[in-house]
């Protein structure tokens, strides 16, 4: 490893992160990897279309002598918040990435831009699929569920990429693998509420991933049994039953709590602007990177289960 890039990961490590670099023509790798599943009928089109067409596989013009691709993974607690209902304190979990996304996605860029500054190199924001290119870049593994798994983080994590003019010489890429452990492991499969993962193929059905649908403003098909819902958005089943995640699993961070009244208006899919100056400024304060109408939907069906429950 080249003395700049050594150090830039020496730095890396002291913030608890891990950090993986790739050359720049591992771009048409990387898109080859994406479009192989996509034409073979593994992704399926419409979520394909509503949430993996933005990508762009082309090095950016500026710096224009981009030569390599960072990925750097962040350790990410879930995000525990109360809501009080019927005299019960009613914990709703939002897992990890969700919550300031793209504060921390900013924050971690800028301390990468100018530690490579200090060098004299560049950086730019990519639009690539930092799953994969974390898997492939050898910084990462799949699980058998397909969440991304990095050594000492387990699944907590959050991926930020960057595009840079420093030199890459070590070339790690690797097809995409899953963690060793998941051959003779089948706990996310038998514990997957909507069984969207499967043992006959590599990728799971995500287009049955309870995640999928209650990030769509579309209603939920008939065959989701109202009982699975237990996060605001998301799903955190498969991740913390998974043997890998022992270690974090029981990692929150407890970020807002919300009164009778709040959760009601809140059900009720009341309006942003028309809220409570203190609820719209809790909700603000969280900084989801999810559209509120779904996020209102989902609490009801949550708040609806643990009624139903007791």
């Amino acid at each position: 490893m080249e003395p700049h890039t050594a150090d830039l990961f020496s730095k890396i490590e002291e913030k608890g992160w891990k950090g993986e670099i790739v050359p720049i023509n591992r771009l048409a790798d990387l898109k080859e990897t994406i479009f192989s599943r996509r034409n073979a009928g593994l992704i399926n089109e419409v979520l394909y279309q509503e949430q993996l067409s933005f990508f762009s596989f082309d090095p950016p013009a500026e710096p224009s002598n981009a030569r390599s691709v960072l990925i750097v993974a962040v350790p990410t607690p879930q995000v525990r918040i109360f809501f009080h209902w019927n005299g019960d304190r009613v914990p709703v979990i939002i897992p990890p990435t969700y919550v300031s996304y793209s504060y921390r996605t900013a924050k971690v860029q800028a301390i990468l831009a100018s530690w490579l500054q200090n060098e004299g190199y560049n950086m730019a924001k990519p639009d690539l699929p930092l799953k994969t290119l974390a898997v492939c870049s050898g910084l990462a593994s799949y699980g058998r569920n397909n969440i991304c798994y990095v050594e000492g983080m387990g699944s907590f994590l959050q991926l930020i990429g960057a595009y840079s003019d420093m030199p890459c010489k070590e070339d790690l890429w690797r097809k995409p693998v899953r963690m060793e452990r998941c051959q003779k492991c089948t706990a996310c499969l038998n514990h997957c509420p909507t069984r969207a993962i499967s043992r006959d193929r590599f990728l799971l059905y995500a287009d049955r991933c309870l995640t999928y649908h209650n990030e769509s403003t579309n209603d939920f098909p008939d065959w989701i049994n109202p009982l699975c819902h237990h996060c605001l958005v998301g799903c955190m089943q498969c991740q913390t039953i998974c043997p890998v995640n022992n270690d974090v699993k029981n990692w929150y961070e407890d970020r807002a709590e919300f009164s009778e009244q709040e959760t009601a208006l809140l059900i009720k899919g009341v309006p942003p602007d028309q809220l409570p100056d203190e609820t719209f400024s809790k909700m603000k304060n969280l900084e989801l990177n999810a559209d509120y109408s779904i996020l209102c939907r989902n609490l009801s069906l949550i708040i609806k289960r643990e009624v139903n429950q007791n």
